[in-house]
């Protein structure tokens, strides 16, 4: 009888445990003016029985399920500002990233970001979005027709200037910054890669990644310069900035290979875009302005290959006797006369 009364009282705790559990969870307490906690009972509607739905279906790896619940919640018109909104996007986003439709997914996190700026949610559809532009930016094509062909480097582009525009100053920033330049870096768009980099530095002077930002950008420079006969100022900038970092970060420098064996190339090529601008106007017979330009690389780079051909023309011309033995003949030409050298172009 004993055994019997005690499994029907273990029997009945089973039943209770359950309910109070569950009355538990949906209990919240208050303070009355009398100093009293008071419980409350708090109903939980069915709007956020659905966002719950979703979420423990995705917990659960089953993204079709909360989007199917999600989407007959959204296309509901009764529910187009309702407070739940912004969390009903933001978790469709994700059923449709998991189900490998990140286009798709832009749309709803777009909503969110442009529809409720002032939600939980509007950081973590930035951040979503910004995941989409890595992948983007680093080879993942669009989906059509059930297979991935379609280019999507401009959309990731699109988004990691989008990403910075939203948040500015952020760590989500920083990290759009620095993929895009390294994005512009990695396909070869070296002048863009070059501002993008400088534009990190500008906004990012602390950021994690300044000293990479710092190192790129010098080789995206000296990487702009196509030959004597092109402009050479992305090496004069490239030579002022290697200096600069060996002097703040000589160890980083070192590393980077940016020291001594870069520099020397740096001031042969400087050398031989002089040497081809001398060229250029003992081509037109343009004296005067040759043999400045020449005495010019001889004086700033002395020991290039450049130099010594320099030297080898102005011996020909015989201007480099008559500098030496006769300067009064001729008044010295100072190279702060514009009226005398004009940049030559193509």
């Amino acid at each position: 009888m004993k055994r019997t009364l005690a499994r029907r009282l273990l029997a009945l705790l089973a039943l209770i445990a359950p309910m109070q559990i569950a009355r538990a969870q949906a209990e919240t307490f208050s303070l009355t003016e009398s100093g009293q906690w008071q419980a409350e009972q708090q109903e939980r509607d069915a709007d956020q029985q659905v966002i719950d739905q979703a979420r423990r279906a995705l917990a659960e790896d089953n993204p079709s399920k909360a989007r199917t619940l999600l989407t007959a919640w959204l296309d509901d018109p009764a529910k187009s500002r309702n407070i739940w909104r912004p969390a009903a996007l933001r978790l469709r986003g994700d059923a449709r990233v998991a189900l490998h439709r990140e286009y798709l997914a832009l749309y709803d996190y777009e909503e969110v970001i442009r529809a409720f700026p002032e939600s939980d949610e509007f950081l973590t559809a930035v951040e979503r979005e910004l995941d989409i532009a890595i992948r983007y930016a680093n080879g993942l094509k669009r989906r059509a027709w059930g297979v991935r062909i379609f280019d999507a480097t401009d959309v990731a582009v699109e988004l990691l200037i989008r990403v910075q525009e939203r948040t500015p100053g952020s760590a989500l920033a920083e990290r759009a910054a620095i993929e895009l330049a390294d994005f512009y870096y990695r396909t070869g768009d070296i002048a863009l890669a070059s501002e993008a980099y400088d534009l990190y530095m500008e906004n990012f002077p602390k950021g994690p990644n300044y000293l990479k930002a710092r190192q790129r950008r010098i080789f995206a420079d000296i990487a702009r310069f196509k030959g004597p006969k092109y402009d050479a100022s992305g090496l004069i900038d490239a030579q002022i900035q290697i200096k600069e970092l060996n002097r703040d970060a000589p160890i980083q420098a070192e590393q980077a290979g940016l020291s001594g064996g870069v520099e020397l190339r740096i001031e042969e090529s400087l050398a031989a875009k002089q040497l081809e601008n001398a060229r250029w106007y003992l081509a037109r017979n343009e004296w005067p302005s040759a043999r400045l330009v020449l005495r010019r690389l001889n004086r700033e780079f002395p020991s290039t290959v450049a130099a010594s051909r320099a030297r080898d023309i102005m011996h020909e011309k015989g201007w480099i006797e008559s500098a030496a033995t006769a300067p009064q003949a001729e008044p010295p030409q100072s190279d702060d006369q514009p009226t005398v050298i004009v940049e030559p172009t193509e």
